[in-house]
């Protein structure tokens, strides 16, 4: 009873005073976040359903179409619209797509295909059909790096995070100055590079090699781009002299081989069992390998002998002719000209061989001469008025390889 008592009091008081307090409410309101906008490939995705996916074995820009309700006669239409600016049959195996669709009516609107990370062709299907080819936004970077040779010079770029295709570029590079076969583990090698990243940062590829050294027999062979003039496509490669790294004569007619038997006037021939001469340099490769002129000239034989197999003989200068013995096939015809490091034939085993390879025949003035002892001529030297200009310009980008080679092998001496 007590405490009845005492409730009833106080609802009294309340109930029973001259003013009632107003009650204040407070109103929270809380705002829905806000959707992220996100945009690709020049679109906003948060307008459309979006599907990502990837082509597989049996698809086809039509058989896309068809699974998104295109009928026959406009699958044949859009196709004949797009034509010109896309061919449909160059849709790769394991090539991503990206379909762009009505969020309400689920009709197909956008067809988006990635040739790959930089190139994607947008087909808008919306009101008429337009094709656009496009490419990605890049950033360009500069880096500078240093190692030393472990295992292969392809091995050795791709512990420092270069991509393979660079160790070819040097090896293309440096063809005329250095062996790659007698680069010894822990010889040390410098690229200044510019490589391309797309703007969330995901890495491209190289753009261009601005400099470069290798240690080749105790000394730095550098390298250094140069173009003659705008309108030349490809620079070529000159040293810290302005000497151009491009002999006239490639060290090997081909890219990979091993050399199994060398020049001499006295060797035993595993054919004819007999002691004679040998008058060129055998270089061992698989069956089919490219083989390659190693200078310009004209092409002034082919045939076919029961001694030489199929051969082709370039005659290159007054002084200077080449042959190349024992091929598969030969991918040339007298008279015709071939340039540097153009492919003539493939390796083989014909004539008097007993595996595939290429003997390699040299003449000097009409004497069949060893052509790995020869001094042999540079190509022409660059102009003297480019000179100045070119040292100037290679000169910050050769500083840049000593100082990060000087860092990276602080307790080796570099030659």
């Amino acid at each position: 009873m007590k405490y009845l008592y005492v409730f009833l009091a106080a609802a009294l008081l309340v109930g029973c005073g001259e003013e009632k307090k107003e009650e204040i409410v407070q109103q929270v309101v809380v705002e829905k976040p806000k959707e992220e906008i996100r945009t690709a490939f020049g679109f906003v995705l948060n307008d459309f359903e979006v599907k990502h996916d990837t082509i597989v074995s049996g698809d086809s820009f039509g058989k896309i179409l068809g699974q998104n309700n295109f009928s026959a006669a406009q699958i044949h239409e859009v196709n004949e619209k797009v034509k010109t600016d896309f061919n449909t049959r160059q849709i790769r195996i394991g090539k991503p797509y990206t379909l762009l669709k009505d969020k309400n009516t689920d009709s197909l609107k956008v067809f988006i295909y990635q040739q790959d990370k930089l190139h994607y062709t947008v087909i808008d299907l919306r009101d008429s059909v337009r094709v656009t080819n496009n490419t990605v936004p890049t950033v360009l970077k500069e880096r500078v790096i240093a190692g030393e040779l472990q295992g292969s010079l392809s091995e050795s770029l791709n512990k420092l995070g270069v991509q393979p295709g660079i160790a070819t570029e040097l090896s293309n590079i440096y063809a005329w100055s250095i062996d790659f076969f007698k680069l010894d583990k822990g010889n040390k090698f410098a690229l200044s590079l510019t490589e391309r990243f797309l703007e969330d940062g995901e890495y491209v590829g190289v753009e261009s090699i601005n400099g470069s050294f290798i240690e080749y027999r105790g000394k730095l062979m550098y390298s250094f781009p140069h173009k003659k003039s705008e309108s030349q496509r490809r620079p070529e490669y000159y040293d810290e002299e302005g000497k151009q790294m491009k002999s006239m004569f490639l060290k090997a007619p081909l890219k990979f081989f091993r050399i199994t038997s060398k020049f001499t006037k006295q060797r035993f021939h595993p054919v004819q069992l007999k002691w004679k001469a040998h008058n060129g340099t055998d270089y061992a490769a698989p069956h089919g390998t490219e083989i390659m002129t190693t200078a310009a000239g004209t092409v002034i034989e082919t045939g076919y002998t029961a001694g030489n197999g199929n051969y082709v003989k370039v005659k290159h200068n007054g002084t200077y002719t080449t042959q190349y013995l024992h091929m598969s096939k030969i991918l040339v015809k007298k008279g015709q000209h071939v340039a540097q490091g153009e492919v003539i034939g493939r390796v083989g085993s014909t004539g008097l061989a007993t595996g595939p390879h290429v003997c390699y025949r040299f003449w000097k003035n009409g004497v069949q001469v060893d052509p790995l002892s020869q001094a042999l001529p540079s190509a022409d030297p660059m102009d003297k008025k480019e000179l100045p200009g070119y040292l100037a310009k290679i000169n910050p980008i050769k500083q840049q390889l000593d100082s990060v080679a000087t860092i990276t092998f602080r307790d080796k001496e570099l030659h």
